[in-house]
């Protein structure tokens, strides 16, 4: 289906050259995304068009990424890095706004397109989940100066676990969908849990751990990685940056990336922690923000892991038990499936809360003690 004011948002951007083409892209399912082609020996750009019912205040949104975009690259430039390589980019209008909005009131930005890049969906190898650790670690420290207090809040209560199960509690006892009863062990698993969901709001609201700014999304497929080198170049997908824990962007890598099975697996039994990988995450995230953590985010590492993956579950559950009115689905029964599927491991990782301690704490030992990279330290 064709978008409304496709080409008139284009034109409203301050672009090298007019667009010769306009192509959708596919990543993605918040924002509608096209790859603005300016013609031969031009830049080419990314054009969305933002999603005002999920970012319902866009100049707020924009202020954000332009922000620390342009602390990242300042930071790359410091670094000897390439400043448009390493940051987003962001495009004004030709009238020098951050947006442009078009006649329905939909509002639309841009992005430098960066050249020579790729991203993945899913860690096929310990080395690429080693090096997007890395990316992410290298996107917290640039962003551990960055005044916190300055950055609007997006989404607001997006990881706050325990507001998601109140959620949670609500629509179970509606139950509109009449789908509770196909739901009972999951349930039970969450009521059983519930205690644990407060661990880090209480930690946050108590000051014992700080807040700093934070992406909330950091999973593999928010990396660009160089074509050549496989190295992490920029974080995109900016959207959620925001206040938070670092504990919420830890947990959400390990959660989609040190699984045994895809989010949607309907295999249960597949479904587990691989304690190999989470070692592997560890140690690239340690090695860029060892020096920049308290001892409480040390100790708390794992249950981020935890949290972020029962989080995930209840949400799921939640909306499956809603009538999946929030997640995209592509066959009937993908939010049930996935709600088994987190559940399930959000149990493994519980399970293995002491083990997994113990990797972060000997890692992190390692890491301070070499004050850098522990490959030839034998930590793998």
């Amino acid at each position: 289906m064709p978008v409304k004011y496709l080409n008139k948002a284009a034109e409203a951007f301050a672009f090298a050259a007019a667009p010769v083409h306009l192509k959708p892209l596919s990543a993605g399912h918040i924002n509608h995304t096209f790859l603005a082609d300016c013609g031969a020996g031009n830049p080419q750009y990314i054009l969305q068009r933002i999603n005002t019912e999920i970012f319902s205040h866009p100049h707020e949104l924009m202020s954000n990424i332009k922000g620390i975009s342009r602390h990242i690259a300042h930071k790359a430039a410091q670094s000897g890095g390439d400043p448009g390589r390493m940051a987003r980019t962001v495009i004004e209008t030709k009238s020098g706004e951050d947006y442009y909005i078009d006649p329905d009131g939909k509002y639309w930005r841009a992005f430098l397109e960066i050249d020579d890049v790729v991203s993945f969906d899913f860690p096929d190898s310990p080395e690429l989940f080693h090096k997007s650790a890395v990316a992410f670690g290298r996107f917290f420290k640039q962003l551990a100066d960055y005044p916190v207090e300055t950055l609007y809040e997006t989404i607001p209560d997006f990881h706050n676990t325990v507001r998601r199960l109140e959620e949670f509690k609500q629509v179970l006892a509606q139950d509109k969908m009449g789908r509770a009863s196909e739901m009972e062990p999951e349930i039970a698993f969450v009521l059983s849990v519930q205690a644990d969901c407060s661990y880090i709001t209480d930690r946050i609201a108590d000051g014992r751990i700080p807040l700093h700014v934070t992406h909330n999304d950091a999973k593999l497929s928010n990396i660009l990685m160089d074509k050549n080198t496989g190295e992490g170049v920029c974080i995109i997908d900016l959207d959620t940056v925001m206040p938070g824990s670092i504990l919420y962007d830890f947990g959400e890598a390990v959660r989609f990336g040190a699984s045994c099975a895809k989010e949607d697996e309907t295999d249960l039994d597949r479904v587990q922690i691989d304690l190999a990988m989470f070692k592997t995450y560890v140690r690239g995230y340690l090695e860029e923000v060892w020096d920049g953590i308290t001892e409480e985010e040390l100790r708390g590492f794992p249950m981020g892991a935890y949290l972020m993956t029962l989080e995930t579950g209840i949400r799921f559950l939640t909306d499956y038990l809603n009538g999946d009115t929030y997640y995209q689905v592509h066959y009937p029964g993908q939010n049930r499936d996935r709600a088994r599927n987190q559940l399930k491991l959000a149990a493994d990782m519980k399970e293995k809360i002491n083990q997994m301690a113990e990797i972060v704490q000997q890692i992190y030992d390692t890491v301070k003690i070499g004050q850098g990279p522990c490959e030839s330290k034998g930590v793998i």
